[in-house]
């Protein structure tokens, strides 16, 4: 800041210094409107992704625009900074002190060149210090594990020849360490890394490994891995509710020079909403179409809730099958009516209702399935039956034609599905919990384009199935691979697979 001293007498002197200032407050006031427009854009993003009309972006789009829109920012505001030579107004984000503990320190010292005091030259003695952490990375390093088996032989006898067996691998003769391809498997089908793009990276170290030889290693993993998935997928059938749901999966179809479409059919089971003790898992199971009795065939032997939406396959198994009782999912719902909520006051009224609802199963989230469906019974059932009434009123005011007529015939016809929540503290209010589950497909399925055939996609299934169980309770994936194709390399029992399962034996 400038004082009456440091002004200069000379009035030339005078003007140019403030044609300076007057340079530096336009500069700044640029980019105070930069910062402000970049700030605009983000919450009008987080509105788009968080508010009310949450659905109209995707969330791979949002995170990825989200994080380019953030990077422009602090550029703007470190601009700001520069010019100004001044602290911006809004705090940078930083994450100090919450480094993990479990991570290695490497201390470097920053000391003063002489401990002589400057001013009497005395011994300086130490009065304190400051100390700063800052997160660095040591890039992935490639290393060789030479093993040798020496041979011995007897010098009376000549005949005997001793040698320690060659240890066990998932690729017997091959180059690659149970690591190696742990780190394969996670970075395709957790990180949605093709293995095309794997290869660069490795080359970029020196490391010549070709496409089909990663797929080599998938392959072979995939194949001491099916038992597991098939473990998770038993397991799941012994329970009382699941959710189901499926999703293209594009593979190649080299009869016709083109790809044909898969279905991957996920079941889940999450009972951490009402606290239930088990532990919650993800079964991913490769179709070649999306026939009815897909579903009847991978959920054999299962009797209880089934959670979905409103595919016509999963009316059929339950008509069927008069062990299997269908919960509808109001997120389904909701969608149908979200999509006319611009243009119809009737849509409005009903994602009003809708969002009733919701805001009761936020308050009631983590409490017990008695509670549940008590707090239900009190608060939410009026306001389905009043929903119920005020659809029936209306469905029979409109065209059955119209997009509206469309959606409250889709919402009347499911109605029984749709009111099991309210006499069953378990059951959810809709079916995200399976959707969730089918988001890493689709985020796979964008980057690798098509799996190269109905084996690929069944390894696709098994491999993915496993990584994101492990995912759901908390584990290393790449760890948990590592150890597990370890075990089942040296010959682990196939009858006691649950004990390598991310929780333990779930039995």
């Amino acid at each position: 800041m400038l004082i009456e001293a440091d002004l200069p007498e000379d009035v030339e002197a005078l003007r140019a210094l403030v044609l300076e200032q007057a340079r530096e407050l336009d500069t700044l006031k640029t980019f105070r409107d930069e910062v402000e427009r970049l700030r605009a854009i983000i919450e009008a993003m987080q509105r788009h992704r968080f508010g009310r009309r949450s659905e109209q972006l995707d969330p791979d789009q949002f995170e990825l625009a989200l994080e380019e829109v953030e990077a422009a920012l602090a550029a703007a505001e470190h601009a700001q900074e520069q010019a100004s030579k001044q602290k911006a107004e809004r705090p940078r984000k930083t994450n100090r002190g919450s480094l993990p503990t479990h991570l290695e320190r490497i201390e470097q010292v920053v000391d003063v060149e002489s401990h002589d005091c400057p001013c009497c030259g005395g011994a300086l003695h130490q009065i304190g210090e400051d100390v700063s952490e800052r997160l660095d990375v040591v890039p992935a390093t490639f290393r060789v594990l030479v093993t040798r088996r020496p041979r011995y032989g007897c010098r009376s006898c000549e005949s005997a020849i001793v040698q320690a067996p060659a240890p066990a691998r998932i690729v017997e003769g091959g180059i690659p360490t149970e690591t190696l391809i742990a780190q394969v498997l996670v970075s395709k089908y957790a990180d949605h890394l093709p293995l095309y793009r794997q290869a660069q990276i490795y080359a970029r170290q020196g490391v010549q490994l070709d496409r089909s030889t990663l797929a080599d290693w998938v392959g072979r993993a995939a194949w001491y891995l099916r038992p597991l998935r098939d473990h998770v997928l038993e397991e799941m059938r012994r329970s009382g509710r699941l959710f189901a749901d499926e999703t293209t999966a594009p593979v190649l179809d080299p009869g016709r020079g083109r790809t044909k479409t898969g279905q991957l059919w996920a079941y889940a089971r999450d009972d951490r909403p009402w606290g239930g003790s088990d532990p919650p898992m993800v079964a991913y199971v490769y179709a070649a179409d999306r026939k009815a009795e897909r579903p009847e065939a991978h959920l054999e032997g299962f009797a209880g809730i089934l959670q979905v939406d409103g595919y016509g396959g999963y009316t059929a198994l339950a008509r069927r099958r008069g062990d299997v009782t269908l919960a509808f999912c109001w997120a389904h719902v909701r969608r149908k009516f979200y999509e006319l909520a611009d243009s119809s006051p009737v849509a409005s009224d009903v994602l009003r209702r809708i969002a009733e609802l919701y805001a009761i199963e936020d308050e009631v989230r983590g409490s017990s399935a008695r509670q549940r469906q008590t707090v239900r019974n009190a608060r939410s059932r009026p306001i389905v039956d009043d929903l119920h009434q005020y659809l029936d009123t209306r469905g029979r005011q409109v065209s059955t034609k119209s997009r509206l007529g469309e959606a409250i015939r889709y919402a009347l016809t499911r109605w029984d599905g749709l009111l099991r929540f309210l006499d069953d503290g378990r059951i959810d209010l809709d079916n995200n919990t399976v959707e969730r589950s089918i988001r890493p497909l689709a985020l796979n399925r964008k980057n690798a384009l098509f799996a190269g055939s109905d084996e690929g996609g069944d390894n696709w299934a098994v491999i993915a199935t496993l990584i994101e169980n492990c995912k759901l309770n908390g584990i290393d994936p790449n760890a948990w691979l590592t150890a597990t194709l370890s075990s089942l390399a040296n010959g682990h029992p196939a009858n006691r697979v649950g004990e390598l399962m991310p929780w333990g034996d779930v039995r």
